[in-house]
This record gives structure tokens, C-alpha cells and sequence, in this order.
């Protein structure tokens, strides 16, 4: 029997996937706990409408993270820290000092938990910080510590 997974279902498939399952584990698992729906005519038709609108939505997204790459990309954050005699920073840069800085330079929020930064920055210069948007969705930033 074929089926439509609603959800996602260990060692069967995943959602919105047409799999081919024993008329018994359908009938017993699958449809009484809203895991499946049988795959009927009119079932396949709002599939397809289902993952259209899900290619669309992608598609914005995608647009739209491209349109936030280029606009971080453009020019270096500017981030201030207090400092010593030699130019070592009193503390270090963090993810949130950066996320803070995008909102203000750039006037886009996003959280800190999806900065990450690969080395630690204890001294002035120019870093690189990398920026999780979502499932193969990351971006580099580059940054810049200034004195205040």
C-alpha cells in the first residue's frame, strides 16, 4: 500500500514522502496515529500543492538571506573595546557585542547564538566571524576592533 507521510517517520521516510508499506502497518501504525494519509488522487494533487508552496517559500527565503549577505558583506563592522598601553583589549569580543553591532550598523537582528566566532579576539585588528542562518545557510562577516 502506498502511503503519504505526514510526519517524519524513523527508518520510513520523511514528511511529504510517498513510501510503499504492508497493508497492515498502514492500517494498524501509520493512518491511526496521524502518521500517514492513504495515497489517493486527490491526496497527490494537495501533495504537490503542498510542496509547491514549500519550493516558493523557500525561494523567498533564500532571496532574502542573499539580500542580508550582501548587505553585511559591504562594509566591516566597526566594534569598540577599551584597551591597554600595549593594544591588548581589557576582556574579549563576543557574540553579542557583534550581534549588537549588526542591529546598530546594519539595522538587522540577529541572535547571538547563531554568531560564531572561530578564534579569540583579545587584541585589535580586523576578524571573521561566521553567521548560522539555517540548514546550509552561513555567511562570514568581517569585523574590526577598534579602540574607544
Amino acid at each position: 500500500m502506498d502511503v503519504i507521510l505526514i510526519q517524519d517517520v524513523d527508518n520510513l521516510g520523511a514528511k511529504n514522502e510517498v513510501v510503499k508499506v504492508k497493508n497492515g502497518y498502514a492500517r494498524n501504525f501509520l493512518l491511526p496515529r496521524q502518521l500517514a494519509v492513504e495515497s489517493s488522487p486527490s491526496n497527490r494533487k494537495q501533495l504537490e500543492e503542498r510542496m509547491k508552496q514549500v519550493k516558493k517559500k523557500e525561494e523567498k527565503m533564500l532571496a532574502e538571506f542573499n539580500s542580508v549577505v550582501a548587505k553585511l558583506k559591504e562594509t566591516a563592522l566597526k566594534i569598540g573595546a577599551k584597551t591597554g598601553t600595549s593594544g591588548k583589549i581589557f576582556g574579549s569580543v563576543t557574540s553579542l557585542q557583534i550581534s549588537r553591532a549588526i542591529r546598530e550598523q546594519k539595522g538587522y537582528d540577529i541572535d547571538r547564538r547563531k554568531i560564531t566566532i572561530p578564534e579569540d579576539v583579545k587584541e585589535l585588528g580586523t576578524y571573521k566571524a561566521s553567521i548560522d542562518f539555517g540548514p546550509g545557510q552561513s555567511a562570514e562577516v568581517e569585523f574590526e576592533v577598534v579602540a574607544e
